[in-house]
């Protein structure tokens, strides 16, 4: 029987945390966090992150262990969780990755493309152009030196356009020329060829929209009256960096900075939370091998997991 990775996904506040700490402890193996922004230091509140009791109850790997100013991918994980998976399978038959970062689930899953990392002084003289000149201007670069990405590219999506200069200034080669994964897919999107040593189970958890975002605006007050104002506080001289372009920190800053009122803040965050989740609701869909469960529906959801292990 091979190993078995059980990925639990779902849109942000759609309850993960509970059931995967539930499952883990039913498995007796740990937890792989797969949050682009739990990652970093110093971050707990505005991120959600594991509490101590909660990291007492399960080993997790992959919350607050990268510095707030690291550079980190989707590549970059994958590789180190196929690195510590290979460890950790010796022990356990069955791990559990959980999160809601649409790329590092993708990556992990699929595989993603061996894109060179990025040379920090082009890094930095990029967004300080980005900064001075505008979007616009980045666009029409873009388009110049790799149409063939340009013509593909979310062109309001400024961290997508800036990495593909990054790289192309870092390599003298255009992004698209290491955009090989394509081969790994069907036309209709499904995996060609197992790339993986151990067998994957997607389970997706959702709830009625209203229920969800009822459940986003609770944890965002939640969040405020937990203290995550004075952790905005402690991280506003750091606000410029890749890790705090993060939905909760970006409309404090604004309330801290003195552009905007604490109120309007608050009510940005939670709008900007639901816009979020739709977004990783639209992207988790597309994809045919997850089961959808409800994340109250725990019997459903482990009967679901045993008959796979007795079948595969």
């Amino acid at each position: 029987m091979r190993p078995l990775l059980i990925v639990i996904l779902g849109p942000t506040a759609v309850g993960k945390t509970e059931l995967t700490l539930s499952l883990a402890e039913y498995f007796h193996c740990p937890i792989l966090n797969c949050d682009s922004r739990q990652i970093y230091k110093d971050m707990e509140i505005g991120t959600a992150s594991p509490t101590e009791q909660q990291r007492k109850r399960v080993e997790h790997y992959f919350v607050g262990q990268l510095e707030l100013n690291a550079y980190y991918s989707a590549a970059m994980y994958e590789q180190e969780v196929l690195s510590l998976t290979d460890k950790l399978f010796q022990k356990h038959d069955t791990l559990i990755l959980s999160g809601g970062s649409m790329m590092y689930i993708d990556a992990v899953c699929n595989g993603i493309d061996d894109i060179p990392t990025a040379n920090d002084e082009v890094r930095a003289n990029l967004y300080a152009r980005l900064k001075d000149e505008g979007l616009d201007i980045l666009l029409e670069e873009l388009r110049l030196v790799d149409p063939q990405h340009y013509n593909v590219v979310d062109r309001k999506n400024w961290k997508r356009v800036v990495h593909a200069l990054e790289i192309y200034y870092t390599t003298g080669k255009p992004y698209s020329d290491f955009l090989t994964r394509k081969s790994l897919r069907s036309l209709d999107g499904e995996v060609i060829e197992n790339l993986r040593p151990f067998d994957i189970l997607k389970i997706g958890l959702e709830r009625p929209r209203e229920e969800l975002f009822e459940r986003i605006n609770t944890r965002v007050d939640d969040m405020i009256n937990s203290g995550m104002l004075r952790e905005a506080a402690l991280l506003y001289p750091f606000r410029d960096l890749n890790s705090l372009n993060t939905v909760g920190y970006k409309e404090l800053f604004k309330y801290i900075s003195g552009e905007w009122e604490l109120g309007m803040a608050i009510e940005r965050i939670k709008k900007n939370t639901r816009v979020y989740a739709k977004k990783q609701l639209t992207w988790f869909k597309h994809d045919s091998s997850i089961s959808w469960f409800h994340p109250d529906d725990k019997d459903a959801i482990l009967r679901h997991i045993l008959r796979y292990r007795a079948l595969s």
